[in-house]
């Protein structure tokens, strides 16, 4: 299975969005080479503004050009491009419902090496609390690339988290891409494993190994945050009767939060939530970091076990094996 990076998707989709949009335009904040915006650079140097090390400054420009008629994509590592600029996407963005595309690379743990300052494990959270926000985390490269194109025609502000370490591609150019509608990636009557960006792959991994133990679990790929897919998480909750949630983000306020929210007021079932504890990230090699921070596809079938001990037997096809 081919790994690449969801900002090679960014990338890539920008640059094909410079040829079917002539009102497309980047902006970066001196970080074009990481979140692949550089691509777009090359090819359209008149319609890119480099502002230098200055987010907020960004954000502002980028409402500005919108209001002008341009469709901006503005990008920046994750943590910069959200955490420095709440105050200008709240009201230059968000206040005003323009349509400025924000794209954060190196989200969640995948920075690595550059260690807390710079790994985003909040930015779902702050997004999604902004009115008019749509937040996007998408799963591979190719889903990356759909959403940035998708995006541009996708009226007001739109959020995308990418990341800078190779993941799985889980899909292809031919399956159908819409903001807002969630893919089930494998079918499963037990439960449901609910992830976004690359806990999707470990989703994936872990409902295989959860089969061994003769449990079928529905792996859903919920690419988009908000707005949320409520017919398809619905019906999973309902067939299944239990659901675990699996994001590369802190657990307070991301997607596990967003899908508690919707069943809470409309279906509610035993849930887990598999992500980044109340706390920061650290330096280290991504592969290491995930491992210790517990996101790993063992740590989805350990929150899955439990997730069905507490599920209503009325509820279930047949008993969960017994685990020590």
């Amino acid at each position: 299975m081919e790994n690449k990076p969801t900002r090679d998707g960014f990338g890539e989709g920008l640059l094909e969005l410079g040829q079917t949009h002539p009102n497309v335009v980047a902006l970066s904040g001196d970080l074009e080479d990481s979140a692949r915006a550089v691509w777009f650079k090359q090819r359209y140097p008149d319609r890119f503004f480099s502002v230098g090390i200055a987010e907020q400054d960004m954000i502002g420009t980028a409402a500005g050009l919108a209001l002008a008629g341009k469709i901006p994509f503005a990008c920046s590592f994750s943590q910069f491009v959200t955490g420095k600029t709440l105050e200008q996407l709240r009201m230059a963005v968000c206040y005003q419902n323009l349509n400025v595309k924000i794209a954060g690379s190196h989200g969640g743990l995948s920075v690595g090496a550059d260690g807390a300052t710079a790994e985003a494990l909040e930015e779902l959270a702050h997004m999604r609390t902004l009115p008019h926000m749509t937040v996007i985390v998408p799963c591979d490269v190719l889903e990356a690339k759909k959403a940035t194109i998708a995006c541009a025609d996708y009226p007001g502000p739109v959020f995308l988290r990418l990341g800078r370490s190779p993941v799985p591609i889980l899909t292809t150019e031919q399956d159908s891409y819409r903001i807002g509608q969630a893919t089930v990636m494998r079918p499963g009557d037990d439960v449901t494993i609910i992830g976004c960006g690359l806990m999707v792959a470990h989703a994936l991994q872990a409902a295989q190994q959860l089969a061994q133990e003769d449990i079928q679990a529905r792996v859903i790929n919920c690419h988009t945050i908000k707005p949320l897919d409520v017919q398809t998480l619905l019906r999973a909750a309902k067939e299944t009767g239990a659901v675990v949630t699996a994001e590369e983000h802190t657990l307070l306020g991301g997607l596990g939060s967003a899908v508690a929210e919707l069943l809470t007021q409309n279906h509610p079932v035993p849930m887990r939530f598999v992500g980044v504890q109340d706390r920061f990230g650290t330096s280290g090699d991504p592969s290491d970091l995930l491992r210790v921070f517990h996101l790993m596809p063992e740590d989805i079938v350990s929150a899955t076990r439990q997730v069905l001990q507490v599920k209503p037997a009325t509820l279930s096809s047949r008993q969960p094996a017994k685990h020590s």
